[in-house]
């Protein structure tokens, strides 16, 4: 009896020191690994960007997307059409006629179709479409993500970008223009980025540029972004940062980014760089935007 009443009186020791221990224990901070964030889906709201600060430090919000849901006719409240050859100023030696007909500009499954016809209209041999959202909507600061799938033939020349909301009054290349995005299909999956301002262009050689290799850009879709702040211009592909271009803290005929832009989305055939070569054989082809979205 005396053994029996010892061992229960050292169980008794063991639980009373026991509870303390564990308690302490499960006031122990842990640190666990955190998985790394992963790139959006079709339908997610997130930016890709979502955890990490921007140029300020602090987060941005969504303020205006087009997701392209509704099949049919394109958002005009969103966006403008140019129609025509832009021989009046705004093209470059393209070969296509741009329309707003549903065969060269729709939404299908989810995605704004910006598809390239051959064809006989406006004395051009190609049809195609350039959307903007000039008259409809502009920013200043921000960022800017859209996710898109890229056509591929030699001939074609996607771009996404951005012009000055003030181009009508001081023209180009004052106004600045962003690149957020330009391919041509002969070079296929080198991406293209730059900057214009009345000082840095290309009819001058001296345009803020860079250019790099993104695999499977007319296979599969991936996410080109540009952070735009009064300090300067980054424009990503999935995430990957590509090219910086500071504000110099000159003047506005060298970094004009401080003024609201608006966003164009389009596709030309030729022109001065994607040609001269067309493949013929390639029509009709197009470019798949699956969202647009900005953020400030």
């Amino acid at each position: 009896m005396r053994r029996l009443k010892s061992i229960t009186q050292t169980i008794e020791f063991m639980r009373i020191l026991t509870l303390p221990l564990f308690f302490s224990f499960l006031s122990l901070p842990f640190c666990f690994p955190i998985e790394a964030a992963k790139p959006i889906g079709k339908r997610a709201t997130k930016s890709l960007f979502t955890n990490f600060p921007n140029q300020k430090g602090a987060s941005k919000k969504l303020v205006w997307s087009d997701e392209f849901n509704t099949a049919g006719s394109i958002d005009t409240n969103k966006w403008a059409f140019n129609i025509g050859t832009g021989d009046a100023g705004w093209g470059n030696n393209e070969l296509e006629y741009y329309t707003k007909n549903k065969k060269n500009a729709r939404i299908e499954k989810g995605h704004l179709i910006i598809e390239a016809v051959k064809e006989k209209i406006g004395g051009m041999e190609y049809s195609s479409a350039r959307l903007l959202t000039k008259g409809k909507a502009a920013w200043t600061y921000g960022r800017f993500e859209i996710r898109a799938k890229l056509p591929k033939g030699v001939g074609t020349w996607p771009a996404i970008w951005m012009l000055g909301s003030n181009i009508d009054q001081v023209g180009w290349p004052t106004c600045g223009e962003i690149d957020i995005m330009e391919h041509v299909g002969k070079s296929l999956n080198e991406i293209n980025w730059s900057a214009h301002s009345k000082l840095y262009n290309w009819p001058k050689g001296t345009q803020k540029t860079a250019k790099a290799m993104v695999d499977h850009v007319t296979d599969s879709f991936h996410v080109y972004t540009l952070d735009w702040s009064k300090s300067a211009l980054q424009f990503y592909v999935d995430n990957q940062l590509y090219l910086t271009v500071p504000n110099e803290n000159k003047s506005t005929d060298y970094y004009p980014f401080v003024a609201p832009q608006f966003l164009l989305l389009n596709l030309a055939i030729g022109g001065g760089f994607g040609g001269p070569t067309i493949d013929n054989s390639i029509f009709p082809v197009r470019m798949e935007v699956d969202y647009v979205r900005v953020y400030q």
